[in-house]
Parts: structure tokens; sequence; C-alpha cells
């Protein structure tokens, strides 16, 4: 079974932006057991909207009989600082005011969320991870934090996901927060600010999400009569107002804002030298219609990665593909797992 716990930070937490934040806890959830050496550490990083419960978005990988079967590995998942399944977010609680954080949250930078996350992992005990695991935002976090502390994990797995975010990608996040903006409640501080202006940006976000064919397939008229009242136009409100119930218009205009700054050669002298400073073995997964990261970066930094790995998903679904089709994603990484393992093997064989 899968365990829901809280880690704090009780001291002041610096970040990229020269501001701080008075402490923080983050939710995380585990799968399985740590086993004595330490070598079965699986880490999970969610997407924009995501939690950390990755038993529900990524289900297909995880659980008894499947890749990820708890009776052999230790999986961690931790909701991202600024969410809003458990983590400090712009709704917890400012110590200091003793309000809502609201409109006053700081800005964060992935960088500033990996740096969080390894603080939990270092209260953990966990010295190293076998392999980390991250989709879209989650994969921008997960090569952020593979250079960061690039002693600390033996495989890197990127799924969807870039080196540094597009002018396309960060265009796409705009037009989401112009919507929000031109929410009338945007300028107030209560929980349901911007709630309309999130229904009409996640609309938005899943033109970019999807892909032609997937709304051709699933959406279009099985008539030729129908003048009005679209299917593809109820799917869009149903859209939105399904991520409102579960979600804030604060902390989706905060990630889609860290989003916009990843970017891994920032004060490292660019993308190809940061990426020298990776020690881990690095596959990286991208999906064949993929309209917000498109394939093209997933080759790019394989191609900047010496004796890196790539696979491309086949999916009707465009970026959403990356969280559909698990019974490819689990092939691809179990391909991985066995090249890797025969070159280890020829390491030491060499060795001898």
């Amino acid at each position: 079974m899968s365990e829901q716990l809280v880690f704090h930070y009780q001291k002041q937490f610096q970040l990229e932006s020269g501001t701080s934040l008075p402490g923080f806890q983050l939710a995380y959830t585990t799968y399985g057991q740590l086993n004595q050496d330490q070598s079965n550490v699986v880490w999970v990083c969610h997407a924009l909207t995501g939690s950390s419960d990755f038993t529900d978005w990524w289900s297909e990988l995880f659980g008894e009989g499947k890749l990820y079967d708890p009776a052999d590995w230790f999986v961690v998942c931790a909701n991202t600082l600024g969410g809003c399944y458990g983590s400090t977010g712009p709704l917890a609680v400012n110590p200091q005011t003793l309000q809502p954080f609201y409109h006053s949250f700081p800005q964060l930078t992935n960088r500033d969320i990996v740096r969080a996350f390894d603080l939990l992992r270092q209260d953990l005990g966990i010295a190293q991870v076998h392999t980390l695991l991250g989709g879209s935002l989650g994969g921008q976090q997960a090569l952020e934090w593979a250079i960061l502390q690039p002693e600390v994990f033996r495989n890197l797995i990127q799924v969807a996901s870039n080196a540094r975010h597009s002018a396309w990608g960060i265009a796409f996040n705009e037009s989401q927060r112009m919507a929000i903006r031109q929410d009338p409640t945007w300028q107030t501080s209560t929980s349901e600010a911007g709630i309309a202006g999130l229904k009409t940006a996640r609309a938005i976000a899943m033109l970019s999400y999807r892909h032609y064919t997937c709304y051709e397939a699933s959406q279009q008229e099985p008539g030729n009569s129908i003048t009005d009242d679209f299917r593809a136009a109820s799917y869009q409100v149903y859209q939105g107002e399904k991520l409102a119930q579960r979600f804030n218009a604060y902390t989706y205009w905060l990630l889609s804002k860290a989003m916009d700054s990843h970017n891994i050669g920032r004060d490292r002298g660019g993308v190809e030298k940061a990426l020298e400073r990776l020690r881990a073995k690095t596959l990286f997964v991208g999906v064949d219609t993929d309209l917000l990261f498109p394939i093209e970066e997933q080759q790019q930094l394989h191609r900047l990665v010496p004796g890196s790995r790539f696979t491309q998903l086949r999916s009707g679904y465009g970026h959403d593909g990356f969280l559909v089709e698990t019974a490819q994603l689990t092939q691809a990484i179990r391909a991985f797992y066995e090249i890797e393992k025969v070159k280890h093997r020829h390491y030491e064989n060499t060795e001898v």
C-alpha cells in the first residue's frame, strides 16, 4: 500500500528570485519498502496539475506485477512546492502574517523546487536514487535535479520534456495566464480568485496537450445536421470545469511560470555545458504527435548527452500520450534497463 506523509522544513528557504519562504512542507507518497543497501529507490516528479499519488495518474507503471512492483522497488513522489495537494502553496497560511499567501506567494523556479525535493531526500536518509523519472513539468524538474546533484542519481528517465522551455510553450502558458487575468475576481484575495479564468486557461491548455487526430477521433460529430452545441465545444467546457474542482488559479499561475523559467543552462554557461554535469545513465522519451514538447526537443537532448538512449512513443493523443501510452513506455524503460545491465556486465568483464 502507498503511504501519504508530510515533510516539514522549519528554516528560511532562499529562492532564486532573491526572496524566501519562512519554511515549507512537502506532501509526499511512498510505495514499497526501502531495501537494506538502498539500491531500489525510484523517485517520480509529477506534471503541472498532478499530485504525489503517482498510482493515480501513472497507475499502469506502478503496482503488483507491473514495471515498478512494490515488492521490488521503493517509490517516492512529492507534491511540488507551490502545489495544492498538501505542499506549501499560495493557499497555505503564511506563518508570519497568519493569513493565506494568496498573491504574495513568491515566484518559484524548477531549481527552487528540486532544492526542496533534495531536502526531503536528505531527511529520508536516501544517499542514492536508482531511477529519477518525470514527465512534462516533472521531466524538467528531473533533469534540473540530476544536474544539480549528479552523484545521487544512477538513472534518469525524462519523458516528453526539454532542457529549456520553448518560446512556443511560453506563449501557450502566457495565453492561459491572460485568461486568468481577465477574470475580475483574480484581483481579490480569496481561495476562489480567478476560477473562471482558470477554466478558460485549461481549455486553452487542452489544445496543446492533445492533437488534431485525437479531437477528430473522439469529438467530431457523427452526423451532418449539427449547427451548434458541438461535442468538441462541450468537451472544452467540461475540461475547464473538471480542473476547477480540484485546482486553484494561484498554483496554476505559479507552476506555469516555473515551467517558463526552465533553462538548465542558466548561470551554467548554456545548455550544453550544463548537460556535461550529468552522471546518470539517461533515457529521453518523446511522443511523435506532441505539440507542446515536440519530439525534436528530446532528440536534441539525446544528441547532446553521449551514451544516452532515445525512444519515441507513437500516439494519437499528442503530449498526453506520455500518460496514456504506458505499455510502450514500460517496454522502453525495460529495454533501457536491460541495455544498461549488459553494458555494466561488459565493463566488469573488461576490468577483470
